[in-house]
């Protein structure tokens, strides 16, 4: 290609006249911005800025707590959201979605929770055993006579995920009928959550 503009000839003055002048360089290296300057489709140099880079937990270098939770008088819906949540690891800034974050949660008085409205007479647990006749209904009342841990781990257990990661959050819950538990040598701190 012959003439006044051939590449080998106009490139390096083109690029002199567009590229940055090196105090700009230097000013955002002394400064410690940063900034990434880019060749743009129009023609120019432009500034933008660089991606930081976001933090991703690996499953070594999780940090648990032990955190206690009184369920006295707490609505049984309201506290299981707040569990599942401490449970899963979702209130941590260090929150990543493929690693168990959780923490480990202790809950007592689970036999003084209490349900809205006239649930506590209309509530039923169902499971079926698979065989003809095996259907099973137990009230909310029933269920809490003999077993309120066993109501407090099914809402739990139900708003957790159905996955692998639910089943390692949910063996981190330790529940208590009564104000005793077993664990005071993990000191938990004590949450309010309501």
């Amino acid at each position: 290609m012959s003439g006044l503009c051939s590449p080998n000839r106009c490139l390096p003055v083109y690029l002199a006249l567009v590229r940055p002048k090196s105090q700009d360089l230097m000013q955002n290296r002394l400064t410690g911005s940063r900034k990434l300057l880019k060749f743009t489709v129009s023609n120019r140099w432009k500034e933008e800025s660089m991606p930081t880079k976001s933090f991703m937990a690996k499953e070594g270098q999780v940090e648990r707590k032990w955190r206690l939770v009184d369920a006295d008088g707490a609505v049984l819906g309201r506290l299981a959201a707040k569990i599942a949540v401490m449970l899963m690891g979702k209130d941590k800034p260090t929150w990543t979605p493929h690693v168990d974050c959780g923490d480990f949660v202790v809950v007592v008085n689970a036999d003084k929770i209490r349900l809205t409205g006239t649930k506590a007479e209309v509530k039923t647990y169902n499971s079926y055993s698979r065989y003809p006749g095996g259907h099973k209904y137990v009230s909310f009342e029933h269920a809490m006579a003999k077993k309120p841990e066993w109501v407090v781990q099914t809402a739990v257990r139900k708003m957790l995920p159905k996955t692998q990661m639910g089943k390692r959050a949910l063996k981190k819950l330790k529940i208590f009928r009564g104000p005793e538990h077993e664990h005071q040598a993990q000191q938990p701190e004590k949450v309010v959550l309501f």
